[in-house]
């Protein structure tokens, strides 16, 4: 007996070592120990697996099964490409390390509530005092009276490193963020990383705080084992988004037309004289119609395929795409499902659609989208990103979106599972009805039999009502 249980778990090592995929074991830029952030001084977060080797082929305990064989009997397998593989990571082992302990941290504060300035002086006092760290807060929030007029604070104050958001750029020079008030703090955190994200810690201090999983009573502790590397992390991907506008008067002359070498110069770069902006969103980019009372009528592409057009009827017709994480903000108001975080997806959502049969739909994250206003609309459309930089798209405009590859590292209290569905119950009250009644004993035998120990009523015939 004992023979065959060596005999048998030998096979299935050999067995797990001949399913290793290679999507996952190839060759990758980021491999194994790698940080996630790109800068020189590598003091950053990294999403390798806490406990067993990702070369072993298990059984994972949360939303994903194992990485897929991508051979199929004796002489089929996938075309590999490493640019589109993806690369899903059992979310119960993602954990945070530092490569080198973090000096410099960035604290923001929720601006104009008076009720956040203790906290922040406390906390500011303790990174500074207990941990010797930089603190860097953004100029405006040390221009708040009370913090000016508070003389106790004056040496501290005088240590702060400070910035101005769109003029001065702190991406390299922070390694951890800490946020205190709601979510807004949380998006507007990410709108300051265009690129890598340092790992972030927000702290539950505003009005709904489905994004800020800590509480502030006990902070010094929570800090001390985040600073320690001892937290679990949930990876909020991001959505690339690239607005291209065509620079309307403002033309770009080009010779006949024609570069040097007889090739048309819209070949060689097909924006000449357009305007492109870039930027990461958190939650969700919104297109919506805007003050015109025209129905909303855009073209949605999915990879170069055109795949629907989007009507609208009403003031806030549109299309909504968002992360996972935006699926629990306006997303879930317009009628989305919820998806937890871990979920490699992009969500599609219409405002007031024109066709009762639009539904959201959820698409792989990686596809790239690209909308762009019907060319029999009447009226302009206009676009923002997580409720910030609204601008307007005309014809001949284009808003391309796919998955970053910066995700935004939040570090949890628990674990990404656990989190989100507390998440749910203490600021959505997902699922909250009241319970119905049990059967006392004899009202309940009464029921289910009468006095000659038949059946009262049968499943397809009770007429009890439900509701009591």
């Amino acid at each position: 007996m004992e023979q065959e249980t060596v005999s048998g778990s030998a096979e299935l090592r050999a067995e797990a070592a001949s399913y290793r995929c290679s999507a996952c074991h190839g060759d990758e830029d980021w491999g194994l120990g790698h940080p996630i952030r790109g800068r020189a001084k590598s003091r950053s977060l990294s999403a390798a697996p806490a406990l067993a080797s990702t070369r072993e082929f298990r059984r994972t305990r949360s939303l994903h099964g194992p990485c897929p064989v991508t051979t199929f009997g004796p002489k089929a397998c996938v075309l590999q490409n490493p640019q589109t593989i993806m690369h899903i990571q059992d979310p119960a082992s993602q954990r945070l390390t530092w490569n080198k302990s973090p000096k410099s941290v960035l604290v923001i504060k929720k601006i104009r509530d008076a009720s956040l300035l203790q906290p922040f002086k406390e906390l500011c006092v303790y990174l500074m005092e207990e941990n010797n760290m930089i603190v860097y807060v953004e100029k405006k929030v040390l221009e708040d009276p009370a913090i000016v007029s508070d003389d106790r604070f004056g040496p501290v104050k005088r240590k702060f490193c400070t910035f101005r958001e769109d003029y001065d750029d702190i991406s390299n020079q922070i390694d951890l963020i800490i946020c205190l008030g709601g979510d807004g703090t949380l998006l507007y955190a990410s709108s300051l990383f265009q690129g890598s994200v340092p790992p972030v810690m927000a702290f539950h201090l505003g009005s709904l705080g489905f994004l800020t999983p800590f509480n502030f009573e006990n902070f010094q502790s929570q800090v001390t084992q985040v600073i320690q590397g001892n937290a679990a992390v949930v990876l909020r991907s991001r959505l690339k988004v690239r607005v291209v506008k065509e620079l309307r008067g403002k033309k770009v002359a080009v010779p006949n037309g024609i570069s040097e070498n007889g090739v048309l110069a819209a070949a060689l770069d097909a924006e000449v004289g357009k305007q492109v902006m870039q930027y990461q969103v958190l939650n969700e980019v919104v297109i919506d119609r805007g003050p015109s009372s025209y129905l909303s009528n855009v073209d949605v592409y999915l990879d170069g395929h055109l795949i629907t057009t989007v009507q609208g009827d009403a003031c806030p017709a549109g299309v909504i795409v968002s992360t996972p994480t935006g699926s629990t903000a306006y997303a879930a108001a317009a009628g989305a499902s919820m998806i937890h975080p871990n979920v490699p997806a992009i969500m599609i959502t219409p405002i007031c659609p024109h066709s009762l049969s639009f539904r959201p739909i959820v698409v792989p994250a990686g596809v790239e989208l690209k909308i762009m206003l019907s060319p029999e609309a009447r009226n302009t459309v206009w676009v923002s990103f997580d409720g910030r930089k609204r601008q307007e798209v005309r014809h001949g405009d284009s808003v391309s979106i796919t998955t970053s590859r910066y995700p935004l590292p939040s570090i949890c209290v628990r674990d990404p599972v656990s989190d989100w569905f507390e998440s749910l119950a203490q600021c959505l009250h997902w699922n909250v009805r009241k319970k119905q009644a049990h059967f006392a004993e004899d009202e309940e035998d009464a029921h289910e039999e009468d006095g000659a120990g038949n059946q009262a009523c049968g499943p397809a015939v009770c007429t009890r009502d439900r509701r009591t």
